[in-house]
């Protein structure tokens, strides 16, 4: 049985979509219906940094990205949404380099 997440109306909800190639990242606010943010390892400015192949590391730098951006947006709360995937590997990388530039969960 899949578990749902309550939308919380104050947070923002960080989606994590992760394909065998790449890894995306999305700062949704589900009371206006918006995209926020957006980070992935396509983006021209991110691909110097990373392989063609997505990794762990390559996961890091987006959450970095993601963290870093949040921060300049004001937002320090966030939810976290991973989809059906498991929290293990490039979702769990993506997720602690986000904590680490001081959102919190």
């Amino acid at each position: 049985m899949k578990k749902r997440i309550k939308i919380k109306r104050d947070f923002p909800r960080l989606y994590v979509f992760r394909s065998n190639k790449h890894i995306y990242a999305q700062v949704i606010d589900d009371s206006k219906n918006i995209t926020i943010i957006t980070s992935s390892s396509i983006c021209p400015n991110l691909k110097i940094g990373t392989n063609e192949n997505t990794t762990c590391k390559t996961a890091q730098i987006i959450g970095q990205d993601i963290g870093k951006k949040l921060r300049k947006k004001g937002i320090k709360k966030i939810v976290f949404d991973r989809g059906k995937r498991m929290y293990h590997g490039k979702i769990k990388a993506l997720a602690e380099a986000t904590r680490n530039e001081g959102i919190e969960f």
